[in-house]
């Protein structure tokens, strides 16, 4: 542990606070995309398999039974909630998220650091991760209008892999035999596709305007 990695998973953690807020509170899940969602979810059911057999630390265990838990819990909001539904913009999310799911198995199938399936499943989180964000980005450039909330929970999922950047940086520069290539690559495709909301978020924020990205 250190001061990037904490920052980091305090982030994800603020995150999934914000959505969960907006939810919960407003009883709205307008802006937000069901697909980046279901993504999500899939993302920790298949990285965290060792929840059972494996015990790191109880800091581990409940985060891992936090996200586990919100990713889930805001899918079913979506989905379920008698009022947060009415809100969800089905003919707006519209990415076909599954042709992320199809070639990111097949690359954990042939490119792995072990072929076991706790292994594979851990790298195919990896790689879904990196672009689980894609439907949420699509569906704000069609809808241009972001209300603070999501502006927040997007920018903050962002910054929680950028922090993590520099959490491997520091332990690359501190630890012998540090080298995780896979784990690294996944996580810079993952924040590069923030690059451009990183851009306009900033601008809204520098000009005190509401966010919009272009279509």
């Amino acid at each position: 542990m250190n001061i990037f990695r904490l920052a980091g998973d305090m982030t994800h953690l603020a995150s999934v606070l914000v959505l969960l807020l907006k939810i919960h509170t407003i009883k709205s899940c307008a802006g937000v995309s069901l697909k980046t969602q279901e993504l999500y979810a899939l993302v920790f059911a298949t990285r965290y398999l060792d929840i059972v057999t494996d015990f790191i630390s109880v800091y581990n265990t409940v985060m891992k039974l936090i996200f586990l838990g919100s990713s889930f819990s805001i899918v079913w909001y979506i989905r379920h909630h008698r009022v947060v539904r009415r809100s969800y913009d089905k003919d707006q999310d519209t990415f076909r998220h599954y042709l992320l799911m199809i070639p990111c198995m097949l690359l954990a199938l042939f490119v792995h650091e072990k072929f076991t399936f706790k292994e594979v499943m851990w790298t195919f989180s990896l790689y879904l991760e990196a672009v689980a964000i894609l439907p949420q980005l699509v569906l704000l450039q069609r809808t241009r209008n972001i209300d603070n909330l999501t502006g927040q929970y997007v920018f903050l999922l962002g910054a929680y892999r950028g922090l993590y950047i520099f959490n491997w940086i520091y332990r690359y520069f501190t630890e012998p035999h540090f080298v995780h290539w896979i784990t690294w690559i996944a996580g810079v495709v993952q924040t590069l596709l923030y690059a451009d909301f990183f851009y306009y978020y900033f601008e809204s924020w520098k000009n005190n305007v509401r966010l919009q990205l272009p279509a």
